[in-house]
């Protein structure tokens, strides 16, 4: 419970990014896009925690290809918050994948990887329905309530992941396999997954 704190002190820098994100869809080109026999390891990227969830409705539509708000999890904003809170000299090299209807972007660090993955569901009501099995599923999940969760179903693990539903998407930051603690400040990796989510949520508020 020691990382309840700096969720909530990160409220005031989600809102400062809500103005930068108008070129966000457009700074994830096409180019960026998997091909669409990726390798099969994209759901594991969810993390152990997370497991496997076979079997739900939203596979039985499986969305075709990431969409644009989807890219955004390898576009500028993420990328440009990450630099800024571990104080980077230079981007991170970033590897994506699109499978089982999930766009996964794993940031390599020095420190280790850092997955931030978006499940696409044919509705919100699948995205739900995802998501609440990831919650039952995943260990140590705490829901993250009041104004820190930004008005969405979320929850954090103990671990370092944060995940947030949001319309048809089901947003996940897995930050478990950094260090508990790490850039010149000392930041948690729960903070980080955090504070990497409210950005990217900020993102998807703004453009929708």
């Amino acid at each position: 419970m020691t990382y309840r704190t700096p969720l909530l002190a990160s409220l005031a820098v989600s809102a400062v990014l809500l103005s930068g994100c108008a070129a966000a869809a457009g700074s994830v080109g096409a180019a960026q896009a998997p091909s669409s026999d990726a390798s099969a390891a994209a759901p594991s990227a969810q993390g152990g925690h997370a497991g496997h969830h076979g079997g739900s409705p939203s596979q039985r539509t499986a969305v075709s290809e990431p969409s644009e708000a989807a890219k955004m999890v390898c576009g500028d904003q993420p990328m440009d918050r990450l630099t800024a809170i571990l104080d980077l000299d230079q981007d991170p090299h970033t590897v994506n994948s699109w499978a089982d209807s999930t766009f996964t972007c794993t940031y390599h660090l020095d420190e280790g990887a850092l997955d931030i993955s978006v499940r696409e569901a044919p509705d919100k009501a699948a995205a739900l329905t995802y998501f609440d099995a990831m919650q039952a599923l995943a260990e140590d999940a705490t829901p993250i309530e009041g104004l820190a969760s930004l008005g969405f179903p979320a929850y954090e693990t103990a671990d370092g992941s944060a995940v947030f539903q949001k319309d048809s998407f089901v947003l996940q930051v897995d930050a478990s396999g950094l260090p508990e603690t790490l850039g010149p400040d000392g930041i948690t990796r729960n903070a980080l997954a955090y504070q990497l989510s409210t950005t990217i949520l900020a993102c998807w508020v703004e453009h929708h």
